[in-house]
């Protein structure tokens, strides 16, 4: 690694991204099968406190099937960029807008799972 003050840590976030024809079942499994509290957040998303972890859960009109997408913190996203590409790891900001501003970008682990680079700032702010 280049930058040997270049840190990573997992985050809190867990993304659910759901088709439409299970979305509301997996909401009421968690909520009522489960008793876990679910806060919808948006028209299609819900949050979940799991211990430590929220998980999100998230309509996805053009999913097939379910996916889970990770949060990883980073105390300087530049830096982990250069050192990702460095090592070959694929970005795919285009998978889903982020907010203007937010400091962070989308990339793939080697098994197609999804994660949020992001700054230690705005880890957690999705």
């Amino acid at each position: 690694m280049a930058n040997s003050d270049l840190t990573f840590r997992g985050g809190r976030n867990i993304a659910m991204k759901l088709p439409p024809h299970q979305y509301e079942a997996t909401i009421k499994f968690y909520r009522d099968t489960l008793g876990l509290e679910v806060k919808q957040t948006s028209e299609n998303s819900h949050a979940v406190d799991y211990g430590p972890i929220r998980l999100w859960l998230d309509r996805c009109v053009k999913t097939s099937q379910a996916e889970l997408w990770l949060d990883i913190g980073t105390n300087d996203t530049k830096a982990a960029a250069r050192h990702l590409a460095q090592k070959d790891v694929v970005r795919c900001d285009a998978i889903e807008e982020l907010p203007q501003n937010f400091d962070g970008y989308w990339i793939t682990s080697p098994a197609g799972v999804v994660h949020i680079v992001s700054g230690y700032e705005d880890s957690g702010a999705i």
